[in-house]
């Protein structure tokens, strides 16, 4: 874990304040709005470039976490947001809706950083990746038309259309650019020279987003500060009982301890920038959901943390199975 990715809930708070700074210029504040999406897709073609679509056959060598990896973050995961967002926000729309987004869109990148501190098995966790970037597509819009139609009217051929021109084409470009480096330099090329240099890369284009969407949109946020402040009881509850869930499951089907970290990190952190990119191109009218989304990531990584150090004290205490 470098030196960026170890701050970089504090870089995002850093963009935030800036970007609430720059609002206060007017002119500023009115071309800002029109960077926000660029920057996002900037991000998630850096993300898709860095997901190695060529492991999905990795995933069956253990076939038993992957799928209760995927039964966990598409079945459960979804039921669980659902509930959590209706209990507590069933009568805030825009709230409602972020807080789904983010719960039902597992992580693609994060979760590799907190499964390493856990000690859980980078390897495994990695071949989880393409399948969780791929269910994604599939979950995304079934969540958005099944629960978030559920307090908000969506338009099909606006959700479709933004859904194809921020999601799958940056994904397409990617892999593209991917292929064409592998056959001009070679994969082992793109590993030593690229592959290592793309995660600053996407993080600063995130951080670009975020202060381009505080300068635009930043009044609405503090305007809404109550209901902010009331988001970290359900992201709270919600890794509380997703890391219950992990323990539950890795006791019941005998994984290992790695095998068994590396399941709950999978279900646990959440992607926060995907969610960010399909709620500015969807909801353009709907500022405080991106902004919701944006604060959700900052609560979501000291959180992540926090449970890499309860699992790290499991570990030393001998509380798994295969432990003691």
């Amino acid at each position: 874990m470098d030196f960026f990715e170890r701050f970089q809930w504090l870089f995002m708070i850093i963009a935030m304040f800036i970007g609430l700074g720059l609002g206060q210029l007017g002119s500023i504040a009115g071309a800002a709005a029109y960077f926000i999406t660029p920057f996002l897709i900037m991000m998630l073609f850096g993300i898709f470039l860095q997901t190695p679509v060529e492991s999905l056959k990795e995933g069956f060598k253990s076939p038993k976490v992957l799928r209760l990896s995927l039964l966990i973050n598409f079945v459960w995961t979804p039921l669980l947001a659902f509930g959590l967002s209706f209990l507590f926000f069933r009568n805030t729309p825009d709230v409602f809706i972020a807080l789904i987004m983010d719960m039902v869109t597992p992580c693609t990148d994060w979760y590799l950083v907190f499964t390493g501190i856990a000690g859980g098995s980078i390897a495994l966790s990695t071949s989880f990746l393409p399948w969780n970037l791929f269910m994604q597509f599939i979950s995304i819009p079934v969540a958005i038309f099944l629960f978030a139609g559920t307090v908000v009217e969506i338009q099909p051929y606006i959700f479709l259309e933004s859904f194809l021109r921020v999601l799958l084409l940056p994904f397409i470009i990617a892999i593209l650019t991917r292929n064409i480096i592998y056959y001009i330099k070679g994969q082992s090329w793109f590993e030593q020279n690229i592959l290592g240099k793309i995660g600053i890369f996407q993080s600063v284009f995130l951080m670009f987003a975020i202060m381009a969407m505080f300068a635009s949109q930043g009044v609405i946020l503090i305007e809404n500060l109550s209901l902010v402040v009331r988001l970290i009881i359900p992201v709270t509850l919600f890794f509380i009982i997703n890391f219950s869930i992990g323990q539950l499951i890795g006791r019941v089907f005998k994984l290992s301890y790695q095998e068994g970290a590396s399941l709950i990190f999978t279900i646990l952190a959440r992607n926060a920038p995907l969610a960010l990119t399909i709620a500015v191109a969807t909801f353009p009218e709907r500022p405080l959901i991106p902004l919701v989304l944006a604060v959700e990531s900052l609560i979501e990584l000291p959180m992540l943390f926090v449970f890499s150090q309860i699992m790290l004290l499991f570990y030393s205490k001998k509380w798994w199975w295969d432990l003691t």
